[in-house]
C-alpha cells in the first residue's frame, strides 16, 4: 500500500511516493503561475492503483481536489526531517519566498516554529535576484564565494541589496568578493532567524541541501555542524506522504 504527499512550494512542486517505509519514488516541477496545474501534473505522475491515501502540503495545498487531507508545511517539513535525519531538533527550510526554522521535541513532534515570510531577504527569491544579476548560476555562485574576500551587503531589503550589488559591479569589485557578500547575507539572516529558537542539531531541507559550501557556512556560522541529504528538498512531500501512512 503506498501513500502519496506532494508540496507545493512557491517555486518548486514536488511530490513523493512512500511505501510505509521508504521514498519508492519522487518527482519535482517548477511551480511557475499555474500552481492547480502542476499539482495535478505531479499527482498524475505519481498516484498507483495501489495509493492509499493523498496529502497536500505547501502554499497551494488547497488546490488539489484529490487530497484526501491538507496539512500545514511546518508539520510536514518536521515530519520530513526527522525521518531523514533521526535525533534532529532543528530544521532549518530557505524556501523560495519565506525561511523556516522549526523546533522538534526528541525529533519528533513540533514544538515551536519561527517564520521569516515578510521579506524575501535570506530566501531563495534573494538568491535567485542575486544570481540572475550576476549572472550566475547557484553552483556558479557558491564556487566564487569560496573563492572570495569577505565584504559585506548591508541592505536588509532584496531590492535595496540588489542596488548595493550594482553598485559593487559598478565599483569594479571582484565577481567572487559580491558573491561572498551575497552568500554570507544570507546565512547572517538565517542565523538570526534560528537564534529565536533553541535547538542544536541542526538539519537543512530546501532547494540548497546539496550546496556544500551553504552547508559549510551555516555550520561556521552556528558553531555546530548542519547536515543534510539529497532527498531533503523532498522533506515537505515526505513528511506528507509519512503522515499518510500513519
Amino acid at each position: 500500500m503506498f501513500s502519496l504527499g506532494i508540496d507545493s512550494g512557491s517555486t518548486m512542486t514536488k511530490g513523493v511516493l512512500f511505501d510505509g517505509r521508504t521514498v519508492v519514488g519522487c518527482h519535482m516541477l517548477p511551480t511557475s503561475m499555474r500552481p492547480g496545474e502542476i499539482l495535478r501534473d505531479i499527482y498524475s505522475r505519481l498516484y498507483t492503483e495501489e495509493t492509499r491515501f493523498v496529502v497536500s502540503t505547501g502554499y497551494g495545498r488547497e488546490l488539489l481536489k484529490e487530497a484526501d487531507a491538507k496539512i500545514t508545511e511546518i508539520t510536514c517539513h518536521g515530519a520530513g526531517a526527522s525521518y531523514l535525519a533521526p535525533g534532529c531538533d532543528t530544521v532549518i527550510d530557505i524556501g523560495g519566498q519565506d525561511c523556516k526554522a522549526i523546533l522538534l521535541d526528541n525529533g519528533l513532534n513540533v514544538v515551536d516554529f519561527i517564520m521569516n515570510d515578510k521579506c524575501s531577504a535570506g530566501t531563495g527569491k534573494f538568491l535567485e535576484v542575486m544570481t540572475n544579476r550576476l549572472g550566475l548560476t547557484m553552483e556558479e555562485l557558491s564556487d566564487l564565494a569560496s573563492r572570495g574576500n569577505p565584504i559585506t551587503i548591508s541592505s536588509m531589503c532584496t531590492v535595496f541589496a540588489e542596488s548595493e550589488v550594482i553598485s559593487l559591479i559598478g565599483k569594479g569589485t571582484p565577481r567572487e568578493d559580491i558573491a561572498y557578500g551575497v552568500i554570507e547575507s544570507v546565512v547572517t539572516k538565517v542565523v538570526q532567524l534560528i537564534s529565536q529558537v533553541e535547538g542544536d542539531q541542526y538539519f537543512l531541507t530546501g532547494g540548497l541541501c546539496e550546496d556544500p559550501y551553504i552547508l559549510e557556512r551555516l555550520s561556521l556560522a552556528l558553531h555546530a555542524p548542519v547536515e543534510s541529504v539529497p532527498l531533503a528538498r523532498y522533506a515537505g512531500a515526505i513528511g506528507a506522504a509519512l503522515t499518510a501512512a500513519v
